[in-house]
């Protein structure tokens, strides 16, 4: 992506139009909106102080890595006026229902974000695709493109691009189709007109915070994340913090149930994208299965997926945990001998985070009845 630098004076065009041939250009290319903010993030900027001061990212030092610069785009990129924010449905088509694989103990349930490709390679290349379309109208300009790979406070610019409100649950919610969708933003120089951000709609409903099983929603547009199930199973390096344990159930990459649960969602619309589809099997496989998997085949089936970047040991550790409440589940059934049986073949693992969770997990069938020492 070409980035803030000396360039020839831009042709003379008409911003309004400019804007206008954007957002139909954007739709073109796969984007289901497309909106324009200002850089003003001070507001969000007092909002991300507090959240860093509690303590609240966790292990994500990135967050406050970039100090102010996630809030000041012209800090982050010198010469930001406008940020062109896109946003691309991901809902992948025929994948199982997300309730009856969250409800169903041996399956695995994975964020229906990560059941395909690497969306990052998807939007970056539409967001290129889009900024070359402008270079053809207006000639060289300056600009830099982010999905998710920067300090960027997407939310945040989305909402005052038009493109949403934040709901509850601290995701961007739109009337037309809920909040499964990426975003993307183009941070340039041109100096076109904004979009206002549209009004609040969740009204009283707090189904988003009674729903989550680790109550990491504390509040109103407040979350925790160090309790956030998408936190401990794709940010988190090391140990999962045993007393959270039992509440992942069988989540073993993120946690859907703040959006499954969310009115808005019913409006929600499957993803055009064939990249965005299930693979492999994921939105349907057991616990057993993908505990199978050498790390060989791991890398094989998720290498351009967005979880290969947890790396291997951390996927063995989600599953283990997975595992281990499944068994607390199903308590003493064929289902679970299988369950243990995995769970043993891995007990001495070359990875103590591995052996650890592996060893928690087996702990649940130690309370069980004698005669269950059979399986």
């Amino acid at each position: 992506m070409r980035g803030m630098q000396e360039i020839p004076a831009l042709k003379e065009v008409d911003g309004a139009a400019l804007a206008r041939d954007i957002k139909q250009w954007g739709k073109q290319l796969g984007f289901q909106e497309v909106g324009i903010a200002d850089c003003d993030l001070s507001a969000a900027e007092t909002r991300l102080m507090d959240w860093l001061d509690k303590g609240w990212h966790g292990d994500m030092d990135y967050m406050a890595k970039h100090g102010v610069r996630r809030t000041r785009p012209a800090e982050l990129v010198p010469g930001t006026l406008r940020v062109i924010a896109a946003r691309m449905n991901y809902q992948p088509p025929a994948a199982r229902d997300s309730w009856d694989v969250v409800n169903d103990p041996g399956q695995a349930f994975i964020s229906r974000y990560a059941l395909g490709r690497d969306y990052h390679k998807v939007m970056r290349r539409r967001l290129q695709q889009l900024a070359d379309r402008i270079t053809q109208t207006v000639g060289t300009f300056s600009y830099r493109a982010f999905t998710d790979s920067a300090p960027v406070m997407e939310v945040e610019l989305a909402q005052k691009a038009g493109l949403g409100w934040r709901g509850k649950h601290t995701l961007l919610l739109t009337r037309e189709a809920g909040s499964f969708f990426f975003l993307g933003e183009i941070y340039t120089d041109l100096p076109l007109p904004v979009d206002a951000a549209p009004a609040s709609h969740c009204g009283t409903c707090v189904k988003c915070l009674d729903v989550c099983p680790t109550q990491a929603i504390v509040a109103p547009y407040q979350l925790d994340a160090r309790r956030c199930i998408s936190y401990l199973t794709i940010e988190l390096d090391g140990s999962i913090p045993e007393q959270l344990r039992p509440l992942i159930g069988n989540r073993v990459y993120g946690c859907d149930d703040c959006q499954l649960v969310c009115p808005w969602n019913k409006f929600a619309q499957a993803s055009g994208e064939p990249d965005f589809g299930a693979r492999h099997g994921l939105d349907d496989a057991t616990l057993v299965d993908l505990f199978g998997w050498s790390e060989q085949a791991f890398d094989a089936k998720l290498l351009g997926s967005a979880i290969h970047r947890i790396g291997y040991v951390r996927w063995l550790r989600n599953l283990a945990v997975g595992m281990g409440n499944a068994l607390r589940a199903l308590g003493n059934t064929q289902e679970s001998a299988h369950i243990v049986a995995a769970l043993r073949a891995r007990a001495d693992h070359p990875s103590a985070l591995v052996r650890e969770h592996v060893a928690w997990a087996l702990g649940v069938c130690r309370t069980w009845p004698r005669q269950t020492e059979s399986i």
